[in-house]
């Protein structure tokens, strides 16, 4: 949420980030309430004022044992107005709060301008695809012939663009999480969480998820909770409505957790295999900083991100994203995708954003700096990585002629020395 003194006085610059946001807003709205409440405002503090120096001539005339009814009555008659005021102030709040948590946060000045997905920069590439004298298969095919992933009972089960992973598959995906955990725990630093998967809506509105993204959000209606569209809804809200203090920070917290999203409005995009799926896994990391160091953060957190697609040996490409693409609380987003040789494409396995002090505000989250005053620090996340379309990624880039797939040499030590998985699952040591 942006600040409302801010949004008052740089009106063209918000008027700017809607437009290069693709957001619908007019900010007129905002103007007219904002004049009317600072109007209130001065009304009721003059009355106020008025009321204290009329009340002091009161009890001067008591003392001196004259008739105050007529002053006292009228006196009454400010209280009331005071009183009306001070209700259609709070009312007119509202309706501000209303629209500010509404308008998106600014861009950055580094992140390019355009309507669209199609307007990313593109930032650098790692790595290659290995050249093999055989076709690849895209992952739904070879999975489903090693019986380590099940779509169509995970359908039976759950409906469409739902996943079951069996046998070895199963356990390629508990070790790739393995493996991202003490990536970030042992050698990045991070403090691991457990974070719970259903959250209040406070929480949903704190991280920016709410009011805007609702529908695209599981919800359930009895205790209106709701199931986590990523760990950094639960992580960051661990602070929400609390001071840090200034010596802690930066704070670094990675968790893994399911995910889930309704992908409203996608429905017929990408519905093959892992492309696009309502239930995923992923490794999450989330910082809180000081406001000075968090565009220098960002590139550490987008470096440690990279490590894991380095490690695993996945060709990649970093985009910084332009602001029609931009999240609705992002101020900066990276995104990393790695190529997927059986679909021929690069997916999407990792958004890293600076949300500078946008979320902190909604979730009330601020340091105590050394001259013992409180501020809002600034948040930043990253996916460490999506299992979905990382999981596309291993099992399309390590296949082989025989319809086989090696073991990423990382995770053996998590498959109990595997190298290779075979025929309907089976393995090779």
């Amino acid at each position: 949420m942006l600040d409302q003194r801010f949004v008052r006085e740089n009106l063209e610059v918000v008027r700017q980030a809607i437009a290069d946001k693709n957001e619908k807003m007019d900010l007129d709205d905002f103007i007219a309430l904002d004049e009317r409440r600072r109007a209130l405002l001065r009304d009721s503090e003059g009355l106020k004022q008025q009321r204290n120096t009329v009340s002091e001539e009161i009890a001067q005339m008591k003392r001196n044992k004259e008739d105050a009814t007529a002053t006292i009555e009228a006196m009454r008659a400010v209280s009331a107005k005071i009183k009306q005021l001070d209700a259609d102030l709070a009312e007119v709040q509202e309706k501000l709060h209303d629209l500010l948590i509404r308008i998106p946060n600014i861009p950055h000045e580094s992140v390019p301008v355009g309507k669209d997905e199609s307007d990313n920069e593109e930032v650098r590439r790692w790595g290659t695809t290995q050249e093999v004298d055989f076709e690849r298969k895209p992952h739904w095919d070879l999975s489903e012939q090693l019986d380590i992933i099940d779509f169509q009972r995970a359908g039976k089960i759950s409906g469409s663009n739902f996943v079951l992973f069996k046998g070895l598959g199963a356990k390629l995906q508990r070790a790739m999480i393995q493996f991202m955990l003490e990536l970030h725990i042992e050698k990045h630093g991070y403090t691991e969480i457990a974070p719970p998967y259903l959250v209040n809506r406070a929480s949903m509105f704190g991280t920016g998820q709410l009011p805007k993204m609702e529908e695209d959000m599981y919800r359930t209606d009895l205790d209106d909770l709701f199931l986590i569209p990523t760990a950094e809804v639960p992580v960051t809200n661990m602070h929400r409505d609390e001071i840090i203090p200034g010596e802690d920070l930066p704070v670094y917290y990675t968790a893994y957790s399911p995910c889930f999203r309704r992908e409203a409005g996608s429905y017929g995009r990408d519905t093959r295999g892992l492309m696009r799926v309502h239930q995923f896994d992923k490794v999450e990391m989330v910082k809180f900083v000081r406001p000075e160091t968090s565009y220098d953060e960002l590139e550490t957190l987008v470096n440690d991100s990279e490590e894991v697609l380095q490690i695993l040996n996945i060709p990649y490409r970093v985009l910084t994203l332009a602001t029609g693409d931009l999240s609705f609380a992002a101020a900066k987003c990276y995104d990393l995708e790695a190529w997927s040789p059986g679909v021929a494409r690069w997916l999407e396995v990792s958004s890293c954003s600076n949300f500078v002090d946008f979320q902190a505000r909604r979730a009330n989250i601020r340091y105590r700096t050394k001259e013992g005053k409180a501020r809002f620090v600034h948040t930043l996340n990253g996916s460490g990585m999506g299992m979905a379309r990382t999981m596309i990624a291993v099992i399309e880039h390590y296949q082989t002629a025989e319809g086989k797939i090696r073991v990423p040499e990382v995770l053996q030590p998590y498959m109990g020395g595997l190298k290779e998985i075979g025929a309907a699952g089976g393995g090779k040591r």
